[in-house]
């Protein structure tokens, strides 16, 4: 055993001078992270019986384990006492080894309890401050050791790549600095407070559509200078654990890759922690221990039975197993769960973990569009509002799938928008669009039948078949809510819910999978003929009985919502029209437009009343064939459960709208990096190909001369900014051999007091035969300026940026020769620009 950590140990080292190379070759550059930022997380102080002999502690741990304790501690079980978290790790009681439990937190603590539902992770990132993220991240570790949690399944560090990705609201951006800026500090922050990290998914999992059986085809290049950079700045930044992810990653499962977890994550960058796979994403057991997975979840298909007889055949050699659990205590026994007298669990501090909430909402919400002065609002536009849309009375906190938190409390942004606006305003509400249906009239169907209002007692079933008929052709969505089983509903003798594979069957949204009251929920639009139709309804009432019900929407029912809506906004000054995109985990987009009738609504609300916002609470890049007829445009994404609040703090001013765009929002679908080719998104034939290269997200934009609906780095604020005196000189980042400092001066040349993200990006080397972005983001700075002031910015390039992965040298190396450096307000608003020569001394 100790041989064999010792070996480990030698990889490392060598890694870390750049030496070590292997499929995916090996860094030479120490990876970016944020300026004072150490390499190490600030983890827990190992307890006063860990140091120094820890390791020696550990190798006695592993020589009173059996074969059979030794295996438990590699996959998952079941928990005798749930908490509703994500997974479960039994311990070895007889020796001390606490069991390990494991909780999604992408957004905050996914357990049946209450926690802080926090902003999604793309609108964190959109405020472009990477402490912030920090302070998100202690909320997460904080509340994850508060409500019994040892490890959290976050952060997500795969790039936005196509916005048709179910997850984008996960993620954090298409460009790589940025993410592996933001990682790092989220892994800090929750590793501040005790708990452990794990950073997700590794690697290239940019997609669901097929994600666990997709092979993702990407050169060595395009992983180093994208995909990975995240993943590089978690194991810098000190992670405990690493998930792998279910695709293929060139031919390889990512769970079994060698390449990627035992050359790459342990010999280049030293990862000294533990790499679990997906929840089923393990395939195999020699291939996948042989590489370097040391973890199985949820269950032990492969590191249970499977593995102790591997071993006692042969062909898995003990040792491997004994490398596999020392991986796993001695990360435990660095954040004191080994320890004699672990530290005690902190208290929940619910108004702390909200003040957090509210302020990332607030900073990373982005104004896209703001004509005639439409926002702030304010005189008599603030004091006559109508407020449009099912979201502006049914707050939608996150998204769906294992980001799904429940939230302390959401207030709607309705009471949000009355209680601003104040005594003597009127606010009047329209719901626009029906999301959850109307009842279905008890006389409709023959025989009679009340469907919404069912109750069936435990044991119990119940059952009813009648007939309806129509007039006329029509479109009608019919919705069942439930609280059990789900009811069967036939019509015409087909059944419309029935139940479906995988996770799609648990994730349905985290607005539409679940009505306001909490009944489950699922839909189906159908083009209904004239004439008779038959329905049958059947439901169980199992163990505990249920309360079902059967709604619909009608053509009737839809024109009626719209009709009633543009009459609201005809009636007030000015007009607050919230729009929604569904995202969840399981399933990617079918469409990069707003569902159901909402472009319609909007274009109806807006051409009544053109002092119009349209607030989204979308996951990603939507397009806006509507946008010319608003007044303003407010990107919100998924804001967590103090949305409302943060919502109208940036519709009456009392915030200036800091956030910018972590990904491109395309003019067209099949403008973007992948659009058009079904080799990029979403496959053929199973392999799926980033032959886009290094040029991810505004790269490509950039390289195609695409013009986007709105570039990345874009937001509007309430006042207006100059930029002037751009000097570039070598020698940044604290004298870093090829590095630059870039200073320029920023002004506030409004009236108001408002927030700016300069950025600076820089341009291709003349002296690499590499492919190249023509321009990458290379820095950025977040500041607020009072009205008048200004302020010299000062942004250090490091030798990171300036350099590209060489697949021949397996190495990072330097661009030097004369490049150009830009600075600016977005990836396409850039008005200073100069060039400098970068050397290689």
């Amino acid at each position: 055993m100790n041989e064999a950590v010792s070996r480990r140990s030698a990889m490392r080292l060598i890694g870390a001078a750049g030496v070590v190379g292997g499929a995916l070759g090996a860094g030479a550059c120490a990876p970016t992270v944020p300026p004072g930022a150490g390499l190490r997380s600030t983890a827990p102080a190992a307890p006063a019986d860990a140091e120094p002999g820890g390791a020696n502690r550990i190798d006695a741990l592993l020589e009173r384990l059996t074969l059979d304790e030794k295996t438990a501690l590699l996959h998952g079980a079941r928990d005798p006492a749930s908490l509703g978290q994500a997974g479960y790790l039994p311990g070895v009681p007889r020796l001390g080894i606490p069991a390990l439990r494991l909780a999604d937190g992408s957004a905050g603590v996914r357990v049946t309890e209450t926690a802080t539902a926090l902003p999604a992770p793309v609108l964190l990132a959109s405020a472009f401050d990477p402490a912030l993220a920090r302070e998100y991240g202690r909320v997460v570790g904080r509340e994850g050791r508060a409500l019994g949690q040892d490890v959290v399944l976050s952060p997500m560090a795969n790039l936005i790549r196509t916005p048709y990705a179910g997850r984008n609201f996960e993620a954090f951006a298409e460009d790589p600095r940025l993410t592996a800026d933001l990682v790092g500090e989220m892994v800090r922050g929750i590793q501040d407070e005790g708990l452990i990290a794990t950073v997700k998914h590794f690697a290239l999992n940019n997609q669901e559509h097929g994600r666990d059986t997709v092979d993702v085809i990407a050169a060595e290049q395009t992983l180093h200078e994208t995909e990975l950079r995240g993943f590089e700045a978690a194991v810098a930044a000190g992670a405990g654990a690493v998930m792998g992810a279910y695709n293929r990653v060139n031919g390889v499962h990512a769970c079994e890759n060698k390449p990627l977890l035992d050359e790459l994550l342990r010999g280049s960058w030293g990862f000294d922690g533990w790499v679990m796979s997906d929840w089923d994403a393990a395939h195999s057991t020699v291939a996948a221990i042989g590489a370097g997975l040391d973890m199985e979840m949820p269950g032990g298909t492969h590191f249970g039975r499977p593995l102790r007889e591997a071993v006692r055949g042969g062909t898995v050699p003990e040792a491997a197993v004994d490398l596999a659990v020392h991986r796993i205590l001695t990360t435990m026994d660095r954040f004191g769960l080994l320890a004699a007298r672990p530290a005690a669990r902190p208290p929940r501090n619910a108004a702390a973990g909200a003040r957090v909430a509210r302020k990332v909402a607030a900073a990373g919400a982005v104004l896209l569009r703001n004509e005639h002065g439409t926002l702030p609002l304010s005189g008599a536009a603030a004091r006559s509002i109508a407020v449009i849309g099912p979201t502006g009375q049914v707050p939608f906190v996150g998204g769906g799938g294992s980001a799904h938190v429940v939230p302390d409390g959401a207030p709607a942004p309705l009471s949000a928008i009355r209680q601003r606006a104040g005594n003597g305003s009127t606010v009047r509400y329209a719901l626009g669009e029906d999301l959850y249906g109307r009842p279905l009239p008890a006389t409709l169907l023959t025989p009679a039948a009340d469907l919404d209002h069912r109750v069936v007692a435990p044991g119990r079933g119940w059952r009813h078949e009648g007939e309806f008929r129509l007039a006329a052709d029509d479109e009608w969505t019919l919705l069942v809510h439930y609280t059990g089983q789900r009811p069967g509903v036939r019509l015409d003798g087909e059944e419309l819910f029935p139940v479906r594979q995988g996770i799609t069957e648990h994730y349905a949204g985290g607005l539409l999978g679940s009505a306001p009251d909490g009944m489950a929920v699922r839909r189906r639009t159908l083009a209904l003929k004239a004439g008779t139709h038959r329905l049958a309804v059947t439901a169980a009432g199992g163990d505990k009985g249920q309360r079902f019900r059967l709604r619909h929407i009608t053509g009737a029912i839809r024109a009626a919502d719209l009709a009633e809506a543009v009459k609201t906004a005809k009636s007030a000054r000015s007009v607050v029209l919230f729009a929604y995109e569904d995202a969840t985990e399981g399933r990617d987009r079918t469409s990069l437009a707003l569902p159901g009738g909402q472009e319609r609504l909007i274009e109806a609300v807006a051409a009544a009343n053109p002092r119009t916002t349209v607030v989204l609470n979308t996951s990603s890049g939507t397009t806006m064939p509507w946008l010319s007829r608003t007044g303003a445009v407010l990107q919100m994404y998924y804001p967590g459960q103090e949305g409302a609040g943060a919502t109208a703090d940036l519709l009456f001013g009392d915030v200036d709208p800091g956030g910018r765009l972590t990904q491109t929002f395309p003019a067209d679908e099949r403008a973007t990096p992948v659009g058009g080719d079904p080799r990029r998104y979403p496959g053929v034939g199973g392999r799926q190909e980033y032959s886009e290269g290094i040029h991810v997200g505004h790269r490509w934009y950039d390289a195609q001369h695409v013009t986007p609906l709105f570039p990345f780095g874009h937001g509007l604020s309430y006042t207006t900014w100059h930029y002037e005196g751009l000097a570039v000189r070598p020698g940044g980042a604290r004298g870093q051999r090829g590095s630059l400092r870039v200073e320029f001066t920023v002004r506030n040349t409004g009236r108001r007091k408002g927030t700016e993200v300069a950025q600076v990006y820089v341009g291709p080397s003349p002296e690499l035969q590499l492919d190249q972005p023509v321009r990458a983001l290379a820095g950025y700075r977040r500041l607020t300026l009072a009205p008048g002031q200004a302020q010299r910015v000062t942004v250090d390039v490091d030798a990171r940026a300036l350099s590209s992965w060489d697949p021949e040298r397996h190495a990072w190396v330097l661009g030097t020769g004369r490049r150009e450096v830009f600075a600016g307000r977005s990836s396409r608003d850039l008005p200073l620009r100069s060039k400098v020569v970068v050397g290689s001394r």
